[in-house]
Order: structure tokens, then sequence, then C-alpha cells
């Protein structure tokens, strides 16, 4: 076992179940398609980065079976536990940490692939005796990336989630506590039919050899009008 874990947090790609914000300029079977897509680009993605220890954090549980079948064999599989999205996150830190890792990485399966130096700059800002945090600003104003080197339930409890602000709430949070943390670079999301929009406009070379599910599957995708 490494020191470093890394963890993708994922829904099951289930129509109604994900990327609901996109409907009804998507039908919920297409929102379906977009999720598995961007899920198995990210999973792929992430198997060439060597300094860590894989898992996907899935839900539901009854879902192991289609996530075990979607997740590359160097990936250990787990049921998210605890009601919401901050208990949840919460919860998958505290395994890890109870299963002797001493630096934790938690990110979101449906988004485009993350740049691997991203993580190379989290774990590097993590390898520390004091307690840090590291988080990835998001656009939308939360953030796709967090991590820790130390259990800090504190910065998920009794968070509000889903709007703009979570990262500025999550900042003002680590000032009180007095934990050094550090930003990475911005990365996006693809949660609203404009999120859709600019993925296409950003789609250059590199990032469309990082996602081929998701770059074959965006031009069958026509945006319906809201």
């Amino acid at each position: 076992m490494r020191a470093n874990a890394l963890a993708v947090m994922a829904k099951a790609p289930a129509a109604g179940g994900v990327k609901t914000r996109l409907v009804p300029a998507l039908s919920f079977e297409q929102a379906a398609e977009l999720a598995r897509a961007l899920l198995l680009d990210q999973l792929a993605h992430l198997q060439s980065f060597q300094a860590a220890d894989l898992y996907l954090a899935f839900a539901p549980t009854e879902a192991r079976a289609l996530m075990e079948e979607l997740a590359p064999s160097c990936y250990r599989c787990f049921p998210q536990a605890g009601d919401g999205l901050g208990l949840r996150m919460q919860a998958i830190f505290g395994k890890l940490f109870a299963g002797g890792y001493n630096r934790v990485v938690l990110i979101g399966g449906d988004l485009p692939p993350v740049p691997l130096r991203f993580f190379d700059k989290a774990y590097a800002f993590l390898q520390s005796p004091s307690q840090r945090v590291v988080l990835g600003p998001s656009r939308d104003g939360g953030y796709y990336l967090v991590g820790c080197n130390h259990s800090t339930p504190e910065i998920f409890a009794g968070m509000d989630w889903g709007h703009g602000g979570v990262l500025a709430q999550t900042l003002a949070r680590l000032s009180s506590l007095k934990i050094d943390h550090h930003l990475l670079p911005e990365w996006f999301d693809v949660d609203t039919p404009d999120d859709l929009l600019t993925l296409n406009s950003a789609l250059d070379t590199s990032l469309a050899e990082a996602m081929p599910n998701t770059s074959s599957l965006l031009p069958r995708l026509e945006l319906k009008k809201r």
C-alpha cells in the first residue's frame, strides 16, 4: 500500500439519477449516457497516475456490479455511506485514513479528465507533518477536488451545498480553523447546458485525446431549446 490514496466519487449512470440539471436540454437517457462517458474517461485517464492507490466510491450500494464492471481492474470499489454530500465525502476520507493512508485526494467522476499535473501538485502540498487541505476550484464556485493529510471533518459538516459559494465558504472555514490550504488551477464541471457548450469549445487535441468516450458522444447530443 502506498501513502497516497486517490478516490473518484461517482453515482451509477442511470437515467433520472445523474446530470438532471441538463434536462430538458438533454433527455434523461442522454444525460445518463454523458455521465457514463465522462466517468469512463476519468477512470481510464487516472490509470496512468502512479503515485496513489486508486479507488471508486460509488452510489447507490446496489450498483456495485455495474460500477465494478465500468472500473478498470486497478481500482478498488466501495459504496458511499452517509446521508447527504458532506457526510458521504467525510465517510470516504474516514475510510481511507482508517485504512492507513497519509494523504487522500477525492474528485468527482463526472467531470472532464483532470490534468495529472494537478494531482502531483496536490500530493506535494499535502506532504507535510502539519495539517493541510488542498482544493481545486471549479468555475461554478465550488470545487472539483479536495485533499487532506489529516482527517478534517469540519470542512464537510453543516455545509450548504449546491450553490455558488461553496468554495468561499470552505476557505472561510479553513481560515477560522487556521488550517494551511492551497488552491490548484481552476477546472470545470459539466452540470448545465452552458457547461456542455463550454466543454465543446474546450475540446482541443490534448483534452479530446484524454476523453475518447465523451468526444465521440458529444456530436450526437443535440441540445434542445429550454
